[in-house]
């Protein structure tokens, strides 16, 4: 009796020293951007106690999906606050590229629509209880990795951007000591969405801007590398899309690095 009394004292009191399990929340948010209802998906960790850093996710053409809060709850699980956006208002996805396609099109070519949306995320975000508004970042995929990059060039108060496959070019090129973020590019070297001579149009860009920027190009990794589910869409539609776990992994592996880099920074405004 003697010995289960002490191992039940022992058992307690290792429960008692161990760390509370962390706990992502995850939860719908509607809110307006330029007129039209946006429903967005905000993840956080509500064991982490005060304000903490923020990233926006824009996602891939198809739209708001479970992919984009995937990796959300991901950043929650890092230890920040995490918006993944709606930019094509009513939570609308697209089945098809022809429909994604279409509705890609009409935000990147209104760019005062795509920023309204864009800042009408930042704006929620940075309004939430758990948030540092002064340390915000983002991240996007295809479609949204071209919007994050459009964000930087406009000058958007952001810490940072991570574009993975995102579109590269623009008619908009950034004008010099307009942007503000760091920039972290991954892009696969046989995506045919971002050939070599758009690469280099893009780093030469980034070049004239002053801007700190890096491009990470993964020989054999095409386009939507990230996505698990790219094989099945590139077989579906017939389109050079193809998952590529290591290029997955490394680039998530950059970007927490980037993250963590760019967030322990101060700010000017602190």
């Amino acid at each position: 009796m003697g010995k289960l009394i002490l191992f039940l004292l022992l058992a307690t009191s290792f429960m008692a020293v161990q760390p509370a399990t962390a706990k992502v929340q995850g939860k719908e948010v509607i809110y307006q951007g330029g007129g039209v209802n946006m429903k967005g998906y905000l993840a956080y960790d509500d064991k982490i106690k005060g304000k903490r850093p923020a990233v926006i996710v824009v996602h891939e053409w198809w739209g708001h999906n479970n992919y984009a809060r995937k990796r959300a709850d991901m950043l929650a699980e890092m230890g920040y606050t995490a918006l993944a956006v709606d930019m094509y208002g009513d939570g609308k996805q697209a089945s098809h590229p022809d429909d994604a396609g279409k509705f890609s099109a009409a935000v990147n070519d209104n760019l005062d629509t795509a920023r309204a949306r864009f800042e009408a995320g930042m704006k929620l975000l940075k309004s939430n209880k758990t948030v540092n508004p002064n340390k915000i970042a983002a991240i996007g995929y295809c479609f949204g990795g071209g919007i994050v990059l459009q964000m930087a060039r406009m000058g958007e108060p952001l810490l940072g951007v991570a574009s993975f496959h995102g579109s590269l070019g623009t008619e908009h090129p950034a004008q010099p000591g307009k942007i503000k973020a760091e920039i972290r590019v991954f892009t696969g070297a046989d995506d045919p969405m971002a050939p070599q001579t758009l690469v280099d149009s893009f780093k030469q860009e980034m070049d004239q801007a002053g801007a700190s920027y890096k491009v990470v190009s993964y020989p054999g990794a095409k386009h939507s590398f990230t996505n698990p589910d790219a094989d099945e869409y590139g077989k579906k539609f017939d389109m050079p899309l193809a998952y590529n776990a290591e290029a997955d992994k490394d680039s998530w592996a950059q970007t927490e690095t980037f993250l963590a880099d760019i967030f322990r920074k101060k700010p000017k405004s602190e």
